[in-house]
């Protein structure tokens, strides 16, 4: 084995162990799924994969064989980190981190370590400045829970109602009715809408004379 083993390999583990450490210690401050354990080990396994694809390669063999199987494995590593809930989609940043550490790994693994730490830098900048950008450029979206209770005699005006909830909001789905004993029925909605449409939407709800009351 001794002659497979060559000192630059140390400095590769060393180089994707502090990669994975970097991408996962901010997956970790926020508390995410795939955390800094996950990331670093995803970083340190695909540079591993890719050294051992490298040795064995021999003749016409294709160095890049094992090494390309890797984005297939990181594939449903990404995808598990992935969840829908209501109008929002949960885990793409940290499925994307997941992604970049593997080719980071691999990178470093292939020898080009200088590579893999520049993109690792364009990585940081992309994870740390650009929800500021979006901020700063683009209009803030929210999602919200709306319930509005009517009376039963005035259930017929619902479609119209949903109709002109839509007209002030992105998007609308409602997720409940319940009659109560009041006789009054509660409808649940879950709201997608832009920061600034706040205001009217309140301002519908308290003057439309059909709405008993609502919680938003």
């Amino acid at each position: 084995m001794e002659q497979y083993f060559e000192f630059q390999d140390l400095s590769k583990a060393l180089l994707s162990l502090l990669a994975g450490f970097i991408l996962g210690l901010e997956r970790e401050l926020k508390d995410k799924s795939a955390g800094l354990k996950t990331i670093t080990i995803i970083c340190l396994g695909s540079a591993l994969f890719t050294i051992i694809s490298v040795k064995i390669a021999t003749g016409d063999a294709d160095p890049g064989r094992i090494a390309a199987n890797i984005s297939t494995g990181i594939g449903f590593l990404g995808a598990g980190v992935i969840f829908k809930e209501g109008f929002s989609v949960y885990g793409l940043t940290t499925a994307g981190i997941i992604w970049i550490a593997a080719a980071i790994g691999m990178a470093i693994g292939f020898g080009q370590p200088m590579l893999g730490f520049i993109f690792l830098f364009c990585a940081l900048i992309v994870i740390y400045l650009t929800k500021a950008l979006s901020h700063l450029l683009l209009p803030s979206h929210l999602n919200k829970m709306l319930k509005v209770t009517i009376a039963v005699e005035n259930y017929h005006q619902r479609d119209q109602l949903v109709k002109e909830l839509s007209s002030l909001v992105k998007n609308i789905d409602q997720t409940s009715t319940q009659k109560s004993k009041e006789g009054s029925v509660e409808l649940g909605f879950e709201v997608h809408i832009l920061e600034k449409q706040l205001p009217t939407l309140e301002r519908y709800l308290i003057e439309n004379t059909s709405i008993k009351e609502f919680q938003l």
